[in-house]
């Protein structure tokens, strides 16, 4: 094991990483994890800054897995430490464990990534970058993505959502967190706030851009209670889906 691709940082939750119930949100606390991954990339040499600048390259986040055991409350003191788990060459996992200031876990994440070339969007394999190839620490969370239906119909469509400038990042389409926002507004605030979410599995299937339409579609599961998926298009075509579990 190579302790050196382990990325630990001390972490305040902020007002701007909480929700309503006054503890970090869900679509918050992916993007905590997800940034906590960028400065470990940044740590390792290999983040998205050096890859465009040095090899016209970027890095694409594919699916992110997370189970929660509690969200922290607003000004708790957490740690979150970030390493990568494997190279698999076209594509590569990254864990995050998030544990409170008496180590006791708060959640652990998966995502998943690879690495597109600027100039032609097609995929580029990692071992030919600067990326670890050896040494992985532990996998703390390694449980296997899911596969969800894709079968929506318009009696499932929950809201349609016009594509503003505020959901748009730096690659100039519609940020990952904003899809996850969009998937926690298909329950309202009450229900939220009485049931606690246990677990969120995301794919990013697609891109979508400023003025486009989104449709957002939600299905209760049949063979399991308190389990909903909810699947996003854009002039037909998928472009994210998530599983979301309630206690």
């Amino acid at each position: 094991m190579n302790n050196n691709l382990i990325f630990e940082s001390r972490r305040e939750i902020s007002s701007a990483f909480i929700d309503s119930s006054v503890r970090m949100g869900v679509a918050q606390s992916v993007l905590l994890v997800q940034d906590n991954l960028t400065e470990c990339f940044n740590a390792m040499g290999c983040d998205g800054i050096i890859y465009r600048e040095k090899f016209n390259d970027f890095w694409v986040f594919t699916k992110t897995k997370v189970h929660f055991e509690r969200r922290p409350d607003w000004r708790e003191i957490v740690t979150a430490r970030t390493f990568p788990i494997d190279n698999l060459g076209m594509r590569t996992h990254v864990n995050t464990e998030i544990a409170d200031k008496d180590g006791k876990r708060l959640l652990v994440a998966n995502q998943e990534a690879c690495v597109l070339s600027l100039e032609t969007h097609r995929p580029v394999k990692i071992t030919t970058l600067p990326y670890p190839k050896e040494g992985f620490p532990e996998a703390v969370f390694n449980e296997p993505f899911e596969r969800f239906p894709s079968d929506f119909t318009e009696d499932e469509l929950a809201f349609e959502q016009v594509i503003r400038s505020c959901h748009i990042d730096m690659s100039h389409h519609m940020n990952n967190i904003e899809y996850i926002k969009f998937a926690l507004s298909v329950f309202s605030d009450d229900f939220l706030q009485s049931h606690e979410i246990t677990d969120i599995e995301v794919h990013y299937t697609g891109e979508s851009k400023e003025g486009q339409t989104l449709r957002v579609y939600r299905r209760e599961a049949s063979d399991c209670a308190g389990k909903t998926f909810v699947h996003i298009k854009e002039s037909g075509r998928c472009v994210f889906e998530c599983c979301i579990k309630f206690a």
